[in-house]
């Protein structure tokens, strides 16, 4: 069978996939029967998400195994990938900044107790990270900090006049941004990268909160399982 590009699949190839499916025929999908879906999957016409059951636990492994046929067969691109070049871990995500912003914000615990509002600069340390950051403030709410990264670089910069605050250590409580990369669910523990670590180190997280292309995640660790 051919694609409307002009790639082809074989006979064999194009049973694989009518086999891998649910069977179900239930037309959720858009189509009546499962063939006639796998019919659409071959010529790139509809995405494997379209059948709502290959979401589920226990078609898992006829999912990968879909994804892979049809990566093999040039139907679908290869899956990115996103390396940490400190680590060499493979990270699940990107994230991005949200829309006209500069990076992925990030929720801080300060230890210090001086007193923080919005728009102010400060100095610190992420606990279990060995570079120090220079960050502007979002937002406070009882002691938790929403921040945007701004440095080291520039603000290093001694020929540059600016004020802030060197608040110490802080622990990262959360990341949001915009995800680069196949959107998580929420309750997944995935593997990210912000896009502005200086470091390029691979985090990881729970994903708490998803609206769009936009995720919060929580429960932040250095170390990667």
């Amino acid at each position: 069978m051919n694609d409307k590009k002009g790639s082809s699949i074989n006979l064999d190839q194009s049973s694989r996939i009518q086999n891998l499916l649910p069977g179900f025929n239930c037309g959720i999908c858009g189509y009546a029967r499962c063939d006639e879906f796998a019919g659409a999957l071959i010529k790139n016409r509809t995405q494997l998400e379209r059948c709502r059951f290959l979401l589920q636990e226990i078609f898992d492994e006829n999912r990968t195994e879909l994804e892979g046929i049809l990566r093999e067969e040039k139907i679908i691109p290869e899956e990115e990938k996103f390396i940490g070049l400190l680590d060499g871990y493979e990270a699940d995500i990107i994230l991005n900044p949200l829309p006209g912003e500069d990076s992925c914000r990030e929720v801080l615990y300060p230890f210090s107790r001086t007193e923080l509002k919005e728009g102010d600069i400060i100095k610190y340390r992420p606990l279990g990270c060995p570079i120090i950051h220079f960050a502007r403030i979002l937002s406070e709410d009882n002691g938790l900090i929403t921040v945007h990264i701004i440095g080291p670089c520039h603000r290093l910069d001694p020929e540059k006049e600016f004020d802030y605050m060197d608040i110490g250590l802080c622990m990262v409580g959360g990341f949001e941004g915009i995800v680069q990369g196949k959107l998580p669910e929420v309750g997944e523990t995935v593997r990210f990268l912000p896009g502005h670590c200086m470091m390029q180190k691979v985090h990881s997280g729970v994903v708490v909160h998803s609206e769009g292309e936009m995720v919060r995640i929580e429960g932040i660790d250095l170390k990667v399982w």
